[in-house]
């Protein structure tokens, strides 16, 4: 379970010396950004200046991540393991967290689906930037014409699985899906949004 604060007596930094294993995932696209260690001061730190410090091995000091790079993890909430020995934090990355440039420490591990949140991600750069010549942008300025384009390719998806064409079915369910993003966003509404109403639905079936 993720908690916005957590129980620090409750942690066994005692199991590895000190130091605790900590999880960075981005708490929009779900994808694991990378893995560090943190002590008791480095958590502490963490919680109050919103921003992920971990221990550093190598440095033997606490290190806050993008002190030097301006690559900041902003803390959104915490969550520990059934045996209270790892951490799960979910962030919001301010820039590449690799120190190679990458998004992730495990970028060629990163699953597919976590490209929904990174496709949502640029949408909403595209909205933000007002640029004219952006799709997506004229798209979001207007509502009613998002709205009938997920109606369109609602009914391609549709046409698309009953002549049994998965390579057809697989296209339009992709414009489907970019433009239901869209039109969410649009709205001020996400994926995430939408996964908290399956979510719901799920545990109320």
């Amino acid at each position: 379970m993720v908690v916005k604060q957590i129980d620090i007596d409750s942690l066994d930094f005692a199991k590895s010396g000190g130091l605790i294993p900590a999880v960075i995932q981005d708490h929009k696209t779900s994808r694991v950004l990378m893995l560090g260690y943190m002590n008791e001061s480095s958590l502490k730190k963490t919680i109050v200046d919103g921003k992920v410090c971990f221990f550093s091995r190598s440095k033997n000091r606490l290190w806050t991540k993008g002190e030097t790079s301006g690559n900041f993890l902003e803390l959104i909430s915490i969550g520990k393991d059934c045996d209270s020995d790892s951490l799960l934090l979910l962030v919001d990355a301010k820039g590449p967290t690799c120190h190679l440039g990458s998004v992730s420490c495990f970028e060629s591990l990163s699953p597919d689906l976590t490209f929904l949140g990174e496709l949502e991600k640029v949408i909403q750069q595209k909205i933000v930037s007002k640029d004219e010549k952006s799709y997506t942008f004229q798209l979001s300025k207007d509502p009613l014409k998002a709205a009938q384009k997920v109606g369109e390719e609602g009914v391609e998806v549709a046409l698309a699985a009953a002549a049994q064409s998965e390579g057809q079915l697989i296209d339009e369910a992709a414009d489907l899906i970019y433009h239901l993003t869209v039109c969410l966003n649009s709205k001020s509404l996400s994926i995430a949004d939408v996964m908290k109403k399956l979510k719901e639905r799920h545990h109320s079936d």
